[in-house]
């Protein structure tokens, strides 16, 4: 079982790493989601998930589909789009990935593996992914 602290870590190169490791059969977990990073500027980053979040069907628009707020789905949500997801590997390997916003009890006193090439050091403009997420009206 690989743990990881998303804290100051880039969402799509974790994702990545994050992908590559549950398609390999292990076991990932990731805590901190909401202090993720994303690279751009704040305005940027809010217009992106306020398109995919006003997105309605056509045909009923109460139907869907209907994207959350919580930064630890959005994030659950990125990893799947880096996997298979439509195929048998890729429903397995999506299993094996769960998410969490904070530190929960059991995973306090545990090593975490460190993602190298997915922090945010020489990236210049980045925001968290929580605070996106709490200005789109995200309440955890």
């Amino acid at each position: 079982m690989i743990l990881i602290n998303a804290e100051n870590h880039i969402m799509g190169r974790l994702g990545t790493f994050v992908a590559k490791k549950a398609l390999e059969g292990e076991q990932v977990t990731v805590v901190n989601a909401e202090k993720i990073m994303i690279t751009g500027t704040r305005e940027n980053a809010l217009a992106k998930m306020r398109v995919k979040l006003h997105m309605r069907g056509k045909g009923n628009p109460e139907k869907g589909p209907k994207y959350s707020r919580m930064p630890d789905k959005i994030l659950r949500l990125s990893f799947r789009g880096m996997l298979p997801w439509r195929s048998s590997r890729g429903k397995e390997a999506f299993r094996k990935i769960h998410v969490y916003n904070g530190m929960p009890e059991e995973y306090t006193g545990k090593e975490f593996t460190e993602v190298e090439h997915g922090k945010a050091r020489e990236v210049k403009t980045f925001v968290e992914l929580g605070t996106v997420c709490k200005l789109l009206g995200a309440k955890w």
